[in-house]
């Protein structure tokens, strides 16, 4: 027995220091890979919003972005070929995109891929139930067999003739484990016994090691197969992960690799997964548990955001207008408003999923508050929609920041995923309260708080405009020692950080680099500090490291959010910090935050922000949240809502005569002659939809001076006109045809 024993000690070792080099080489890989990262090809097409969709082309909701993602070569009948070419042929950018640990694969399942069942891959929990995304369609262990199955749905994508890959979602609940597929893969990882997850914290620490490790593995495997095959091809397809946001999986109990997917050099980017469905999950603050949409939508696009910015990787932002689970039309428009004005809150991006799922939103029914009988999208949502999705293909890049203090960040890391579920010793991490401990107490003051990927201090921009930096090891572990230097350097060339944690959570004590080879440290934040040239004193908050500051705190963070009024504790610390930075600026608190991005304005008032005064803002504007488009010399926003405003102001300062300001469709052919005084366009959205735009014009036309007709010369209806001589604007309202709508204005 005590020969056994050893065996395995010295195995599980070896493994573990497997698994540190493992970390080692992604993180060194990840600076390496800054100066080798190129743009494939086909991403230089200058595409700039997208949409994914399993059904073929319609007319009813063909919202006429730039790319079109067709969804699963099963989906919708199958019929993979055909769907492709007939969005090829309404002018699409056509792209590829299918589930990495889900999908319409029961062809595989059932065994007709290669004569064997594979349920036994299922991800399966401690009662021996699968997780099921469907019918016979169980959530996977990505195994290198379904690996070369997915690989055969990828080469018909690429024989169809698409220009992109997405395998989107890499997805391991935190709760399954227990499956045959995964104890094979556990003893080939690690070479030692499988062990229940719910064991030890150790058991459950190195389950979510090897989840994250099976599902890079997998993307890194089917990318290299992806861009290898097509270049044979003749054509390099772009390789993309659609994910939810690390502060969402880790809030849900999913492990996913989520920041080290940056060290793949086959992968060219990424869509950030965040909607209503994943930024309305309860958070606390003040005590009190509740849905904070806007405030959790725009700490989640910002995570997505900080990963990828240091990378110069891709980024797509995603909003829905309606989610996954039933509610009514009111609530999904109200929160809706919430998450687009968020994805607005990031100004280095410009590239959008305006929805997914088209058909859903425009064919399908939902309850209306009052109404008994479920019912399509209002008309008047339906164009509120559009008029968004047209602002997201007109939003620029600024260089504009939110408004607030700048510089405040939350160190993130992958391991946020590791400790979720199960709870060990009665240490428990409510609705990951670890992490909102350390920002909601600033959001809800107006701090635009940012975040910062531990995975990505390897790279100088991670850190180069942050001067106060928040972290704990309460609710993540440091994957390796080059983290701590990389931080400690940081300090000591003058940043500020400020450590939260008591330390005594039973993740500290798992077998890790902080407690092997030589180091026996027993909590990670103690090589932390040793590195700062720092003696930690019971009893002392402030030290000094070189040219920077520490702040150590014995709390949770989740005591600052759990508890009401224990976000002062917080609030305070950086308030003191922020005041010996260099900016000479005390810390700003307000109730509201607002970003200006070319001609459009995006405003959020806080529910419970330090006041609750309305936010007003005079000037000259559109309301693009209203279908009616109204013109306004000022908005009186309250607490709670958003905004997103087109300034008229700007406009005066144009040379522009005549341009489409705001519009409820995709306008092409615009022409405006001036020899004849003649303005001319096409204008598309989804057929039985109403389009409303507003006109900026040198003058007001004739109502007989405007014609509208169908592409086949059909007179098209005017349902509304009206003229505003303050902004020199024309109002129309129509409904969309197939083929679009010629719009002629003789001035």
């Amino acid at each position: 027995m005590q020969n056994q024993f050893f065996f395995f000690r010295t195995a599980r070792l070896a493994a573990l220091t497997g698994l540190i080099t493992l970390s080692l080489s992604l993180f060194s890989y990840q600076i390496k890979a800054q100066s080798a990262q190129g743009t494939s090809p086909n991403l230089q097409t200058g595409s700039k919003t997208s949409f994914q969709i399993a059904d073929p082309w319609n007319a009813h909701y063909d919202v006429r972005a730039d790319i079109v993602m067709v969804y699963g070569i099963n989906d919708a009948g199958g019929h993979f070929e055909q769907r492709v070419k007939g969005w090829r042929e309404e002018g699409y950018n056509v792209q590829f995109m299918t589930g990495s640990a889900w999908g319409q694969y029961k062809d595989y399942f059932l065994g007709e891929y290669d004569g064997k069942k594979h349920f036994d891959e299922g991800q399966t929990m401690k009662n021996g139930e699968i997780i099921w995304h469907g019918h016979n369609v169980p959530y996977i262990v990505p195994t290198l067999n379904y690996l070369g199955y997915l690989k055969t749905h990828i080469k018909r994508a690429i024989d169809a003739g698409v220009t992109a890959i997405y395998l989107e979602e890499p997805e391991f609940w935190a709760r399954a484990g227990y499956s045959p597929a995964f104890k094979k893969e556990w003893q080939d990882y690690y070479h030692f016994p499988w062990q229940p997850e719910d064991s030890t914290a150790e058991a459950t620490y190195l389950s979510s090691k090897l989840k994250y490790h099976l599902y890079y593995r997998a993307l890194d495997t089917l990318f290299s197969y992806a861009k290898r095959y097509s270049r044979s091809e003749g054509h390099e397809v772009g390789c993309f992960v659609p994910t939810h946001s690390l502060i969402n999986y880790s809030s849900w109990q999913i492990v996913s690799p989520e920041a080290s997917l940056a060290s793949l050099k086959n992968v060219d980017g990424y869509i950030a997964q965040v909607w209503t469905g994943t930024s309305r999950e309860p958070v606390y603050y003040d005590g009190v548990k509740k849905e904070r949409v806007f405030e959790n939508a725009f700490l989640e696009y910002g995570s997505m955001v900080s990963m990828t910015a240091p990378t110069h990787r891709k980024i797509y932002l995603l909003t829905d207008p309606i989610e996954d689970r039933r509610h009514s039309w009111d609530d999904y428009k109200r929160n809706y408003e919430a998450t687009f004005t968020a994805e607005l809150m990031y100004p280095s991006v410009d590239n959008y999923e305006v929805m997914p799922w088209p058909s859903r939103i425009y064919l399908g029914k939902f309850q209306v508050e009052g109404q008994k009988e479920k019912q399509p999208i209002p008309p008047a949502y339906a164009t509120q929609v559009q008029i968004m999705v047209n602002a997201l293909q007109q939003m620029p890049v600024s260089e504009n920041k939110v408004s607030g203090a700048e510089g405040i960040a939350v160190l993130l890391s992958n391991s946020m995923m590791f400790q979720r579920f199960p709870t060990h010793k009665g240490y428990d991490d409510p609705q990951l309260s670890n992490f909102y401990g350390m920002a909601m107490p600033l959001l809800e003051q107006g701090v635009p708080v940012s975040t910062v990927h531990m995975e990505n201090l390897g790279y100088p921009a991670t850190l180069k405009n942050v001067k106060v930096l928040i972290m704990s090891y309460a609710n993540m572990k440091p994957q390796s020692p080059k983290v701590h230097k990389q931080l400690a350097d940081w300090v000591k060339g003058g940043g500020h950080l400020i450590y939260l944690g008591r330390d005594d959570d039973p993740f500290q004590s798992v077998r890790e680099w902080w407690n092997m080879d030589g180091l026996h440290h027993k909590n990670a934040s103690e090589d932390l500090f040793k590195q700062m040239g720092i003696v930690y004193k019971k009893g002392q908050t402030m030290y000094r490291s070189g040219k920077g500051r520490v702040w150590i705190v014995r709390k949770d963070p989740k005591e600052l959010i759990l508890e009401k009024g224990g976000g002062t504790v917080l609030q305070n610390l950086v308030k003191a910090a922020y005041a010996k930075t260099k900016t000479n600026k005390g810390l700003q608190t307000k109730n509201n935050f607002i970003l200006r991005r070319g001609s459009y304005i995006a405003m959020a008032v806080l529910a419970d922000g330090p006041t609750k005064d309305p936010l007003i803002l005079k000037g000259h504007f559109i309301n693009l949240y209203d279908p009616e488009l109204p013109v306004l010399n000022q908005l009186t926003l309250q607490p709670g809502s958003q905004a997103l405003l087109y300034d008229l102001d700007k406009e005066k300062k144009s040379s522009n005569k005549v341009k489409v300001l705001a519009v409820a469709g995709r306008v092409t052919d615009s022409l405006w002659q001036a020899d004849k005084n003649l303005f001319t366009c096409l204008i598309k959205g989804p057929v039985e939809t109403v389009n409303a735009m507003r006109i900026k014009l040198p003058k007001q036309p004739e109502a007989k001076s405007i014609v509208l007709s169908t592409t086949d010369g059909q007179k098209v209806a005017l349902e509304e006109m009206s003229w505003d001589q303050a902004s020199a604007t024309l109002f129309l309202k129509f409904k969309h045809q197939a083929g679009g709508v010629h719009l002629s204005i003789q001035l």
